[in-house]
This record gives C-alpha cells, sequence and structure tokens, in this order.
C-alpha cells in the first residue's frame, strides 16, 4: 500500500513538472506558443518578421491551422488576407481578457480616394481585409453594392484576432468612408478587439459572418454596416458623434429566408468619452436603412443619453423614405436613458420586438448561415475565450 502511494505521489509530482501545453493565454502572456508560430515584431531580433503583411505573406496556401504572435507596438501597414485554411492572429498583452489594456495597434490612415484624390471603393481605406479576390470585397455604390462575380469562391473559414486595435487615423470626423475592417466572403471571429474610425468602422461585406466578442467598436457615421452578418456580444459601441446612425445595414434578396443583419447582444451604447457626450446628448441614431432590407437588432443592450427618442430613423433620398415593412431596426430589451418607450411609440420608426419576435434571432446559431442558406455556421466562433 505505501508504494503504491508513493507512486501515486510521485505520478503526481510528474506531471506538476511537466511544461504546460501551450494556449493562446501562455502564447499571449509568456510567449509559450505552439509549435510554428509566426513571431512579428519591429524591434525584436528573435522576430520572423517586422510586419503583418509580410507574416501573413509567408503562410502556405492550404487548410493548415496558422498561428502569428505580434509583439506590442504600432504597426502601420494595411493587411490583407486571402487565404482560406485557418489563422489566428494574438497581440501580444499581459491582459488577454481586456481590450482596454492592448498593447498591440494595427494602423493606417485613408478614406475612399487615392492619392490624387480620384475616387475609389471603400474597400482600399481599410487597415484589415479579409476576403478570397479584391472584388469580393467591393461594397460598390447604391442599395444593393458590386455585383460580386457568380463562382466567387469563399475566403478564411476561420479567421481569429485576439487583443489587437484596428485604428484608420483618416480625420477626427466623418470624412468619408474609412474602414478598420472589412470582411466579406469569409468567417472572422474577434476577441478583445478595439475598432477605432469615424465612418464606416466595421464593414460586413456579402456572405461575410462577423462574431464580435468584448470588443470596443468607435465611430460617429454608419459606422457598422454591410450586406452579409455581424453578432456583437458584451461590447462597447462608443459614440464619438453624431451623423447617419449608428447601424446602414444594406439588406440582400435571395432565393432562401435570410438572416442577414447586424445584431449587437449584451452591450453597451455610450459617448466615447465625458467631453463628447454633453454635446450629442438625445442625437444619435441606432440607424438608419441603406435600403430596405436592412436588419439591425439590439438586444438587452444599455444605451446612454446620446440616443435619439425615436432611436432608428428613417433614410430619406429625395424625399422618399428607403424604410418599408421588411425593413426590421429593432430593440428587445433595451435599457438606460437612451432608451425612451414614449419617444419610440410615437415615432414608429423603432420595432420594440417581444419574445416571440425576437426568438428568431436569439443566437448566433439562428443568424449565421453557410452560403446556400442553411442556419447553423458557427464552427468558427471561439466560445471559450
Amino acid at each position: 500500500m505505501r508504494i503504491a502511494g508513493l507512486s501515486l505521489v510521485l505520478g503526481a509530482l510528474l506531471a506538476s513538472a511537466s511544461p504546460h501545453k501551450p494556449t493562446r493565454h501562455t502564447c499571449q502572456t509568456a510567449r509559450n506558443c505552439p509549435e510554428g508560430t509566426i513571431l512579428v515584431s519591429k524591434t525584436d531580433p528573435s522576430a520572423h518578421f517586422k510586419n503583418v503583411q509580410d507574416a501573413i505573406a509567408s503562410l502556405p496556401n492550404d487548410n493548415t491551422t496558422q498561428t502569428i504572435l505580434i509583439l506590442p507596438g504600432t504597426y502601420k501597414e494595411q493587411v490583407n488576407v486571402t487565404r482560406s485554411g485557418p489563422i489566428t492572429l494574438l497581440g501580444q498583452t499581459d491582459h488577454p481578457q481586456d481590450a482596454t489594456k492592448n498593447r498591440v495597434t494595427l494602423t493606417w490612415a485613408q478614406a475612399n480616394h487615392d492619392n490624387t484624390g480620384q475616387a475609389v471603393d471603400n474597400v482600399f481605406s481599410s487597415v484589415l481585409t479579409v476576403a478570397p479576390t479584391l472584388e469580393a470585397s467591393y461594397t460598390g455604390s447604391g442599395p444593393t453594392g458590386y455585383p460580386v462575380p457568380e463562382g466567387t469562391p469563399f475566403g478564411n473559414v476561420n479567421f481569429r484576432a485576439y487583443n489587437i486595435d484596428f485604428t484608420n487615423t483618416w480625420r477626427d470626423y466623418s470624412a468619408g468612408p474609412a474602414h478598420a475592417i472589412s470582411l466579406s466572403r469569409a468567417n472572422g471571429g474577434f476577441y478583445y478587439c478595439g475598432f477605432y474610425s469615424y465612418q464606416d468602422t466595421v464593414y460586413v461585406g456579402k456572405l461575410g459572418n462577423g462574431y464580435f466578442h468584448k470588443s470596443i467598436i468607435a465611430g460617429q457615421t454608419d459606422f457598422l454596416y454591410g450586406f452579409g452578418t455581424a453578432w456583437i456580444q458584451s461590447s462597447q459601441i462608443l459614440l464619438r458623434n453624431c451623423g447617419g446612425g449608428i447601424t446602414a445595414w444594406k439588406g440582400t434578396n435571395t432565393t432562401f429566408t435570410n438572416n442577414y443583419g447586424v445584431y449587437i447582444v449584451d452591450s453597451t451604447v455610450q459617448a466615447a468619452n465625458a467631453s463628447i457626450a454633453p454635446e450629442i446628448r438625445g442625437k444619435c441614431a441606432l440607424g438608419r436603412p441603406w435600403n430596405e432590407l436592412h436588419r439591425s437588432v439590439f438586444a438587452h443592450t444599455s444605451e446612454d443619453a446620446s440616443i435619439l427618442p425615436s432611436g432608428y430613423i428613417d433614410w430619406i433620398i429625395s424625399g422618399a423614405g428607403r424604410r418599408n415593412k421588411n425593413t426590421v431596426m429593432a430593440e428587445y430589451r433595451a435599457s438606460g436613458p437612451g432608451f425612451n418607450a414614449t419617444g419610440r411609440r410615437a415615432a414608429n420608426v423603432t420595432i420594440v420586438m417581444d419574445d416571440k419576435q425576437y426568438a428568431r434571432y436569439n443566437s448566433p446559431a439562428k443568424v449565421f448561415q453557410y452560403p446556400d442558406g442553411r442556419l447553423g455556421n458557427i464552427r468558427w466562433i471561439d466560445d471559450k475565450p
């Protein structure tokens, strides 16, 4: 019995002395990373690359899972991901579950025109673009956007970013579309990240699926927009000023019933800082419809006093509104000083959903779809970040 007991004790000691299997947290905090992890740093001599785009370009064009660890610093570059195999970008941090303490920033300063002043598609402004082809990422113009060619492949099946800030510093006010990220025909998960611009901060394009967890998204005008599907979970929506609306979705007709739209859940909507709060009190709209198939829902979300009494507004072009019976501009169990039930009823623009109405959209599995319309496209989401 003594020998058996001693064996158990020795086994436990050996197990405790053995190195821990690398995890996301150990990689980010102690550089104990999975084998094959690529290191990016502007200053560390042990790094494989000095910028992120070169690291992305080095990856094999296959379905293997690849991880890139980015050491602290500001990286002034545009990053373009076309690879279909899973990619994880990790920002080094001592606080892997706190977006306010991120130490890695990818930044660029551009709006939707080139250096000659010629207008170009919005995507050319983006700090990060995830899409299989350039055409797949085009926003285009008008309520239906760019007609992506038939047969365009689906792009990255599982793109992930953790603890990275994406900032477009074109202007410190709305001065044209200036993306922080652009995601089209791809699945992208963003965890404890920051997205900062003023106009069109986050674009989720056609067949794009974007999941945002405990992240920070800041903007002024239509800064959540697109044709695809975005689920924003337990995050902060920061109002840097008021213009247009927070959301400006461009719904798409399909041969199947779709749930394309943006869903802001268990989150907060608030003025970006104490100095701007008095200026925008009661002036900011939750959204406006880029076309009649706009769909956005603020659910279980706290809204500060920046929000208009009406909640949403219509988009009036040449005297005609874009909102009709197909438009979904909604709230479900919203709270805070920005939720004015009397104002919502009087304006009759915002749908205040009941349990039955919200049931269609009440989980990621019910809104994220495969390209053929099947629901339940959620295997790429990190459910324990």
